[in-house]
């Protein structure tokens, strides 16, 4: 067994001399930085090298050792202890200071740092293209059709504690939340709806279930925002389609062609119902009017029958000759006085002076004997009437 001087005494019995430990330490120390003293060996000329001094040294690291336990945590970020491996605890924004490793170790955690997960596509960093993942965005629909889906979720975090310790893929995670939850919302919903109208509505409702999910799991996630980048129907199927989308939207503009029409028809066919109806009670009253007036008329006319039956008699036939007569030019001669009366074709007459006042081309020479004849004809008339007018009264 090798031997080496100031461990152990001659008799190798008892413990090491101290002070030959640390003569020996010391040597050693000289050695290392430049020193030429040794064991065995002969000693350089010149003076002796001094002992470098054990105990600043020694501070002197310790004082680094503690030194290199700051650290700052910044702003919206914590900062979690581990002491050990163990969580001691979580401290917030500002310079901090924690036992120096290897007892203590420190990670800071960005809370309000949003993080994004792509669901059924995923982009290339530094340029603007996209492949998609067609696992992750075929899905299938309440009405049993297959759609598209391409979704981005962004998230931060809300608990340090949950994020660090309950979860060991937070962002795998996250990703198969999100895709567990998209599925459930567009197996419920139809199509057209997911498709089409629904698409915010679906992803609320997604957001929500996700962060019920995320909760029960204690993840420490908060989920920020839920977007539908995309949505349509699979490419295999894209032209088929896009036939039926053509369809559902003439028959929508057939249809609204059809109420416009209806809507132009139907105010005019009642506007026609109201008018009609409207005739026919004015109709009505007019008849029913004039029924009550023929009726006043009628007693009025017997009242006075009663008084005077002979006049009222002869008044009423002569009324009805004269309602008869008026259109026509028959002249009816009453002979029953036995007075001579010179008959005068009168519709002749009247004819005759018709014809010559309608006519502008006569001759200027016939315009004397036609005055003297028209003059003469109205002698006549004239007589005629005063002669009828006296017999009516040697009459009555």
């Amino acid at each position: 067994m090798r031997k080496f001087p100031g461990f152990w005494n001659k008799n190798n019995e008892g413990p090491p001399d101290l002070d030959e430990v640390f003569k020996d330490l010391n040597q050693k120390l000289n050695r290392m930085f430049g020193g030429k003293g040794g064991q065995g060996g002969p000693r350089a000329s010149g003076p002796a090298p001094q002992p470098l001094p054990i105990a600043p040294i020694l501070g002197l690291v310790a004082l680094i050792w503690l030194g290199s336990g700051f650290y700052i945590v910044d702003q919206g970020s914590r900062g979690v202890v581990l002491r050990f491996g163990k969580h001691v605890e979580t401290t917030t924004p500002g310079p901090r200071w924690h036992l120096p490793f290897p007892i203590e170790t420190v990670e800071n955690v960005n809370l309000e740092q949003v993080r994004t997960i792509e669901l059924g596509y995923r982009s290339f960093e530094g340029e603007s293209g996209r492949s998609k993942e067609p696992r992750e965005s075929l899905m299938l629909t309440d009405d049993e059709n297959i759609i598209d889906l391409q979704v981005a979720v962004q998230y931060n975090l809300k608990s340090v504690e949950d994020y660090q310790f309950s979860n060991r893929s937070t962002e795998e995670s996250v990703r198969g939340i999100a895709e567990t939850a998209i599925r459930e919302v567009a197996g419920r919903s139809k199509m057209d709806f997911v498709l089409y109208e629904g698409r915010d509505e679906v992803a609320a409702k997604a957001k929500k279930l996700m962060q019920e999910m995320l909760d029960r799991y204690q993840s420490g996630v908060h989920v920020v925002n839920v977007t539908m980048q995309n949505a349509q129907p699979p490419e295999q199927v894209q032209a088929a389609f896009d036939d039926a989308v053509k369809a559902k939207q003439d028959l929508e503009r057939q249809k609204n062609e059809g109420q416009a029409y209806a809507n132009d028809v139907i105010p005019k066919a009642r506007g026609t119902a109201a008018r009609l109806g409207e005739e026919a009670s004015g109709y009505k009253l007019r008849v029913e009017n004039e029924a009550k007036g023929n009726a006043d008329r009628f007693e009025q006319i017997l009242t006075q029958y009663n008084k005077a039956p002979e006049v009222t008699r002869q008044r009423l036939y002569l009324d009805a000759q004269e309602h008869i007569l008026s259109n026509t030019s028959k002249v009816l001669v009453d002979q029953k006085g036995g007075n001579s009366l010179l008959y005068l074709p009168l519709d002749k007459l009247m004819g005759a002076s018709g014809a010559g006042g309608g006519t502008n081309a006569a001759p200027a020479a016939e315009k004397p004997a036609q005055e003297s004849s028209q003059s003469s004809d109205a002698g006549v008339l004239d007589r005629t009437r005063d002669a009828m007018r006296s017999r009516d009264r040697e009459y009555r």
